[in-house]
Order: structure tokens, then sequence, then C-alpha cells
């Protein structure tokens, strides 16, 4: 074990904070030098590690995945600078990778929960919605505080996209949730599913892709962050392209909602809703683009040191874990540039250190 890194350039402990003066003694962060030399010198900028506040390490195109590919997906997100994952939803148990001191920290939510037949084959624990509650207590126990609902997918007697569940269900679902101490996050693609989710008191909205005027005070009022992942949603033409010939209203419903990807989240950003990062990696999106989903949400009109806060101190603090304080994990990167001013330099890391290890 690398006992003492110095850290010899700016540290940023948040993203209007700068000081100088940082070292890891025996995997903790520190402000006081030591008194021994350091067995390592890094000099950069510094920044906490990166959150992927949407990520599935243990799913794959069809499900499960082996153990060996889990892994992989868990090393290619730390060699992008991922050292936090918020897990959205996996069929494989990943607690053993909790365990490895090598590779990102997780934050499980168990199984996603979707409706019979109303998601994709393999991945979610499905029910009706008289077994819903009960589904979301058994989650919310197997995971780390979190579940994921599925709030609507395509209804293919209806041929669009519709609520996976009623809206009192909803609620009931949600409140048994916070009874079993977990938060709720939800999948969501439509305009209408918003309202019942933000009815029923849900925690976080993924995608949000149906973000409308009248949904935005109500974001801001009750504090509902939303996790956008721009690059998955990229995918919105090819899916509808899929199913235009045999549900040409689903086809046109997400083709419009991919044309307004962005105006939305900007007009949500604006508008003061809580954005963070994630890029939905683990099915069609590949692990380790975190740094993409940064500059995707950049692209779309949000500062760039609002961009990076998005993906690291914010996320932190919203997830309960340690930026770059006293006594914290040393759990950073270390930048060739500010990256505040250029998120590009995320992509070429001068250094990874997690757990007080150099691991890249």
């Amino acid at each position: 074990m690398t006992s003492i890194i110095e850290f010899t350039g700016p540290i940023l402990t948040a993203a209007d904070q700068e000081r100088r003066g940082l070292w890891s003694v025996d995997g903790l962060l520190t402000f006081d030098r030591p008194a021994a030399a350091p067995d390592l010198v890094l000099d950069g900028w510094v920044i906490p590690g990166l959150v992927d506040a949407h990520c599935h390490i243990g799913l794959g195109p069809g499900g499960d995945v082996t153990g060996q590919q889990a892994e992989q997906q868990a090393r290619a997100d730390r060699d992008a600078g991922t050292l936090l994952v918020r897990d959205a939803g996996a069929v494989h148990d990943t607690r053993w990778l909790q365990r490895r001191a090598d590779l990102p920290r997780i934050i499980r939510a168990g199984r996603h929960i979707a409706r019979t037949r109303r998601y994709l084959r393999g991945f979610a624990v499905e029910v009706e919605p008289d077994g819903l509650v009960e589904a979301v207590r058994k989650q919310a126990r197997a995971g780390d505080g979190w579940v994921k609902l599925v709030g609507d997918w395509i209804d293919r007697d209806a041929g669009d996209l519709a609520a996976s569940f009623p809206a009192g269900t909803l609620k009931d679902a949600v409140a048994a949730a916070h009874d079993e101490g977990a938060r709720v996050t939800a999948h969501c693609f439509a305009e209408d599913t918003l309202d019942d989710m933000l009815d029923a008191g849900t925690d976080c909205i993924e995608h949000a892709t149906g973000l409308l005027p009248r949904h935005l005070p109500r974001f801001v009022e009750q504090g509902v962050p939303i996790v956008p992942t721009l690059i998955n949603i990229a995918t919105f033409p090819d899916i509808a392209a899929q199913a235009q010939a045999k549900f040409p209203r689903y086809a046109a419903h997400m083709r419009s909602l991919w044309e307004r990807r962005a105006e939305r989240v900007l007009a949500a950003f604006e508008a003061g809703v809580t954005i963070y990062a994630g890029t939905d990696a683990g099915s069609v999106i590949q692990h380790g683009r975190i740094v993409d989903e940064l500059q995707a949400l950049h692209a779309a009109g949000l500062p760039a040191a609002a961009a990076l806060g998005a993906g690291a101190w914010a996320a932190r603090e919203w997830l309960g874990a340690d930026g770059i304080t006293d006594g914290a994990s040393a759990d950073v990167l270390v930048c060739a540039e500010d990256p505040r001013r250029n998120l590009a330099t995320l992509q070429n890391l001068k250094g990874i250190v997690l757990r007080g290890e150099l691991v890249r």
C-alpha cells in the first residue's frame, strides 16, 4: 500500500472553492502535512472521484451477466474516473463487488420493478398493481436505500407510451419504500407519468424527457432531482425507427422526446431543478462514459462547472458520500487542466486514486 501521496496542484474542494496542500495518508485525506516524506507525488488539478448516478453494473443487454462481466463493467467505469456509482437496477447481485477495494463504490438499488410484460425482458421483477407494494418492500430491503420503479413503457395495445401503474398504487408503493427507509427513483419517458410520480412523492426521476413547463415548479418545490441520461436519450431515433412500422404513434412520440431533449434539460436547470449526471450504462450504453454525459449536459446549455458538479461535488453530497474533506477516503482524480473550464481534460486523467491507491 502507498502510505503517503502528496497532491501538489490546486485542490477543488467545491465547484467554487480552491485550496492548496493535500495528502493521502494510509488511504485517508488530510490537509495537514505529514511528518514523513511522501511515497508518491501527483501534480495537477484535484477533484473528487466522479459519480455515475444512473449506472447498471451487473446488467447486460439480455439481463444478468457473469461475475467476470460485472467486474469488467466496474473496471471500465473506474478507469473513466467514476469512483462512486448509484446503481439504478441490476439483476446480478453486486454485493461481492462492494467488498473489492480496487473497484468503485456502489450504492445498490436491487432490481427494477416493472409492470408484467411492460419492460425489457429479463431485467425486472415484473408485477401487477396488486403486487407492487410487496415488491417495493422486498427490493428496498435488498438494496442500499434506493428502489427503482419503471414508471412508463410502451403499451402495445395502446400503441404508445403509457403509465405502468395506477396513480393511487404508486402513492402506496412510494410510501412503502419510505417506510422501509429507502428512496424511490423512477424511469419516466412520457409527460403524464411525471405528474403521477410527483403526486406519489417520488425522490428522483430518471430521463425526464417529458418535462413540460407545468412540471418545473413542482420539481423545485418538492426538491425532486432529475438524472437526464442524455447519452442514452441519443438512442431514441434508432428505437423509433425500429418501432415505426408496427407502432407509429410510439415512434413519433419517441422522436419528439428526443428532439426536445436539450431544451428541456436547460429549461429545468434554469428553473432551479437539481440535475445529476448518469449514463444508463449496462444495457445498450457501454460503461466508462461518464465524461461523455458531462459533456452532453454542457452541450445542452449547462455551464461546464455546473455539469461537472452534477457528476462530482453535488452528486456526492446528495448520496451522502464524502468529497475532499479531512478524514475522507482518498478517492480523487488528478487533471492536467482545470476541469471546470475544460471538461475534455477528464478524458485524459493524470491520475486516479481510489482508497489511497493509484489505480491508473
